[in-house]
């Protein structure tokens, strides 16, 4: 599976323009948001909070049109709470979005 930090970056520039600035800042705040929900999948017990924070993660990929990780959050909500394959599976596609 492919992660391509170049759309994370094209979708920060439709949003805001040529703003280096404001693109770098956004994306920061992006990485945060989907680092502090893979943190909410690692510390779920209960199939509520895990299916919880797997939706959200999915919200959040989905505003960015991040398909990859979007699929890979959906795919932690068909999961096992605290399965450790698929946190796994997510810090890689966000380490490889942190890329660029």
């Amino acid at each position: 599976m492919s992660y391509d930090p170049g759309a994370l970056n094209a979708a920060l520039a439709a949003a805001v323009g040529e703003d280096a600035g404001l693109i770098a800042d956004l994306r920061v705040a992006f990485i945060e948001s989907a680092s502090r929900h893979i943190d909410l999948l690692g510390r779920s017990r209960c199939d509520a909070n895990w299916e919880l924070a797997a939706w959200r993660l999915k919200g959040l990929a989905a505003s960015f049109g991040l398909t990859t990780l979007m699929a890979l959050a959906d795919e932690a909500a068909q999961a096992a709470p605290g399965d450790p394959r698929v946190i796994q599976r997510l810090h890689t596609a966000l380490a490889g979005l942190q890329q660029s």
